[in-house]
């Protein structure tokens, strides 16, 4: 009888510890999910890109100060960067018109970050519309035609922002590598979480003057993506040139 229940006791742990380990290796790949796959898209729906299937595209964002954008338009320059596309802020677009047209001039594609620094998530929606439409005035007054890219101000959207944003003829557009420039966490850092860039990668930085450290860590950032092989192209030429990834949000 002593047997029986020593056997059993071996087992239940047996059990017990395979059980532990299933919980724990289900756990790390759902967050590993979690972390890398944000929401995308609407079943049979508007579609947020954020990876295509051949070349990179870098973006950058800017919502705030004159300071930090021109020196990395000057970088893009002498480092014979052609193609990059711009996210800019209503606001701070009707601020800064002569940043803009250099954009512009310099060949650059520009989208829409909406008007305000607001989260799309928390806002009505008759607020994200306004919004959308407030700054695709902003570029109508400034002459700058042909927008159809839209980035959300903070990051985050969901499918009732998809909607509205196909509404007025936008695509969203995401990313799959963040810089996290925005958090200055020096440049080693900036160009380290970037380097597993790979074919078909939407990188996100910025050009606000809250990200002080881009510009010093942009031209290492060139370097690798070139030893690479890889192409700089827009985010527009990417949709146009290959297939591109969404995920559902239900």
């Amino acid at each position: 009888m002593n047997f029986f229940f020593i056997v059993n006791g071996k087992a239940l742990k047996s059990v017990v510890l395979i059980m532990v380990a299933a919980f724990f290796t289900a756990w790390f790949l759902y967050m590993e999910n979690l972390t890398q796959i944000p929401v995308f898209s609407t079943k049979d729906g508007p579609k947020a890109v954020f990876r295509g299937e051949k070349d990179v595209a870098l973006t950058f964002n800017i919502g705030w100060g004159d300071v930090k954008a021109e020196p990395i338009l000057d970088t893009l320059k002498k480092e014979n960067v052609k193609s990059a596309t711009f996210f800019l802020s209503g606001s701070w677009a009707e601020r800064h018109p002569d940043i803009v047209s250099r954009i512009v001039k310099d060949g650059y594609e520009i989208g829409l970050l909406g008007y305000n620094y607001v989260d799309y998530q928390d806002e009505e929606d008759g607020k994200i519309s306004k919004d959308i439409l407030k700054a695709q005035e902003v570029f109508k007054k400034l002459n700058v035609k042909g927008i159809k890219l839209l980035r959300a101000p903070t990051g985050h959207f969901d499918k009732r922002t998809l909607s509205i944003a196909k509404r007025y003829g936008y695509t969203v557009v995401h990313w799959r590598l963040d810089s996290k420039d925005w958090q200055n966490p020096g440049v080693a850092k900036i160009v380290e979480n970037v380097e597993n860039a790979e074919k078909g990668d939407i990188i996100l930085l910025h050009a606000s003057d809250s990200a002080k450290q881009t510009a010093e860590a942009l031209p290492l950032i060139l370097q690798d993506l070139r030893q690479k092989g890889l192409k700089f192209v827009t985010v527009s030429e990417m949709i146009a040139n290959g297939d591109v990834q969404s995920k559902e949000i239900k």
